[in-house]
C-alpha cells in the first residue's frame, strides 16, 4: 500500500509500505480522511520527541471496513466508520476504572516515542481492534467524520469541568481545539465567552461561533476583561495553547476561587504563580484527550450542532501531503484543519 512517511525530521515520502496485517479482533480499514493535527505539526520537525523517523503519522480519520479479523462480531465489511485515537487495553487499573484515555498501556495512532511505535492513519490501510471503532451515523461525510477526534477532545474538556450555566469564561487560543470548545461552552449554557488569540481572522471565527468578546491578549486585555466580569475576574479559562506566557495570563483572568482548565500542552513544563494561585484559591484542572465522547459527538454533528465547515480549509491527495505539513508549520494561508484524501 501507499503511505505518507515521516523519513526523517521535516521531509515525508509518499512510498510504498507494507498492508497491516488483520489479527483476529482486529478490521482491516480503507482509509477515506485523514486530518493533519496540530501535535504532527509539532512532531514533525523532531521537538516534541513524539514523532520519531521513520512514522507514519495521523490520528484523526475515518473509512470503510475492509476485512474483518475471525473474532469480530460487531462490524461487517463495507461499515462505514472512525475510531479512537487512544488504542487502550481494556483490562488494566484505569481501563477497569472507566479511564480509558489514561490506561497504563495506551498508545496513540502515529506516535513514535521511547516506549512504543505505533503507525497512523496516513496511508491507503490502517488495521485497528474493534473496541476502539465507532459507526459513522447515515450522512455524515467522511472528512467531517474524521474531525470527531478534535471535536471530542473539546467536550471532554468542557464535560469534565465545573461550569455552571451562565459562567463567563476566558478562552486563550482560538486554534482548532480552542474553537471547538467555544462551541461547546454555547451548547453547555455558558454566558460572556471571551476569547483570546493574535489572529484577527481566527478571533472572527470564534465570534461567529458564539464567542462574545474577541480580543488579542495585549496590556490591556486583563483590564478590559475585569472590566466585562464586574471587577472580579471571569468564572473560569480555559488554555489551549500550553506555553509559558498564555498560562499566566489564563490564570490572571479568572476571579478568585475561579478555575482554570488545561488543555494545550506544547511546553513539557511552565512557570507557575504559585502565591497568586494558593492565596486567591484559584483551582487548576487539566483534561487529556477524550473518554467515550465519540458516539455523542457524532450524533451532534450528524444534527448540525456543531459547525465544523469552517474549519477545515482544504482537502488535499494524501500524495501531496508533504507540501502541507509544511504550510502548516510555517502558518501560510491562516489554515486550520486540512485532511488529506487517498
Amino acid at each position: 500500500m501507499k503511505a505518507l512517511v515521516l523519513v526523517d525530521k521535516n521531509y515525508f515520502e509518499y512510498k510504498e509500505v507494507p498492508t497491516p496485517k488483520v489479527e483476529s479482533g482486529e478490521v482491516l480499514i480503507k482509509v477515506k480522511a485523514c486530518g493533519i493535527c496540530g501535535s504532527d505539526i509539532h512532531g514533525m520537525d523532531g521537538s516534541s520527541g513524539r514523532r520519531k523517523p521513520p512514522i507514519i503519522m495521523g490520528h484523526e480519520a475515518s473509512g470503510i471496513i475492509e476485512k474483518i479479523g475471525s473474532s469480530v462480531e460487531s462490524y461487517k465489511e463495507g461499515d462505514k466508520v472512525t475510531f479512537d485515537s487512544t488504542i487502550y487495553c481494556g483490562t488494566c487499573f484505569y481501563c477497569n476504572l472507566g479511564l480509558h484515555n489514561l490506561c497504563n498501556n495506551r498508545k496513540i495512532m502515529g506516535v513514535s516515542c521511547d516506549d512504543y511505535h505505533r503507525d497512523g492513519a496516513m496511508a491507503e490501510y490502517i488495521s485497528l481492534p474493534e473496541h476502539i471503532l465507532y459507526r459513522i451515523p447515515d450522512g455524515l461525510s467522511y472528512e467531517k467524520a474524521a474531525m470527531v477526534e478534535p471535536v471530542s477532545v473539546a467536550f471532554h474538556a468542557v464535560d469534565r469541568s465545573p461550569t455552571k450555566i451562565n459562567d463567563s469564561v476566558v478562552v486563550v487560543g482560538a486554534g482548532i481545539i480552542g474553537l471547538l470548545i467555544i462551541q461547546s461552552l454555547k451548547l453547555v449554557g455558558c454566558g460572556d465567552i471571551i476569547a483570546i488569540d493574535i489572529n484577527e481572522s481566527r478571533l472572527s471565527l470564534a465570534a461567529n461561533f458564539g464567542a462574545s468578546y474577541c480580543m488579542k491578549p495585549d496590556t490591556d486585555a486583563i483590564n478590559k476583561i475585569y472590566k466585562i466580569t464586574d471587577g472580579r475576574g471571569a468564572d473560569a479559562a480555559f488554555e489551549a495553547v500550553g506555553l509559558n506566557p498564555t498560562l499566566n495570563f489564563a490564570i490572571k483572568t479568572i476571579r478568585k476561587g475561579g478555575f482554570v482548565k488545561l488543555v494545550g500542552n506544547l511546553s513539557k513544563e511552565v512557570n507557575f504563580p504559585l502565591q497568586a494561585v494558593v492565596t486567591q484559591e484559584k483551582d487548576i484542572l487539566s483534561s487529556c484527550a477524550s473518554n467515550g465522547e465519540y458516539k455523542a459527538c457524532l450524533d451532534m454533528m450528524k444534527r448540525g450542532c456543531i459547525n465544523l465547515e469552517p474549519l477545515i480549509s482544504c482537502t488535499p491527495k494524501l500524495k501531496e501531503g508533504g507540501r502541507w505539513f509544511n504550510k502548516l508549520y510555517k502558518a501560510e494561508d491562516n489554515l486550520l484543519k486540512v485532511i488529506l484524501k487517498p
